[in-house]
């Protein structure tokens, strides 16, 4: 039998259940993503210093087509629920399965553009759709 009362243990779910409730959808999923990247084994993207070699992995929030000096280059925006950090794939215009909400693990060195990280053509794996 456990030493804590019945009664606050009920509390203590009560508790958590109504602060998951209370809490936006943002910061369920931020934490959710925080959580994976321990699971993984990554380096959370607010940890990731200039230059630095990481492994890190997220959810793509925006995929976007740009021009950098005449090359095309996709970009998109990587979230782990503790910053962003661009990935940038030089001279491509698309990439199977590269879309917004696709989870992804993304290897390379860090760059620093402006105050924001930066991954150029990283090696990367697609995570799976569904909950894993």
């Amino acid at each position: 039998m456990s030493a804590v009362p019945r009664s606050e243990k009920s509390v203590g779910r009560f508790r958590r259940m109504l602060d998951r409730l209370s809490s936006s959808q943002e910061d369920l999923e931020s934490e959710e993503l925080r959580e994976d990247a321990e699971t993984t084994g990554c380096t959370k993207i607010g940890d990731c210093r200039d230059r630095q070699i990481v492994t890190v992995t997220g959810t793509l929030r925006t995929v976007t087509l740009r021009p950098r000096a005449g090359v095309p280059a996709l970009e998109a925006e990587l979230f782990d629920g503790s910053a962003a950090l661009d990935v940038v794939w030089l001279g491509r215009r698309s990439i199977v399965g590269i879309e917004p909400g696709r989870r992804l693990i993304a290897s390379g060195r860090v760059s620093m553009s402006r105050g924001r990280r930066v991954l150029f053509n990283p090696k990367y794996e697609l995570r799976p759709l569904g909950r894993e």
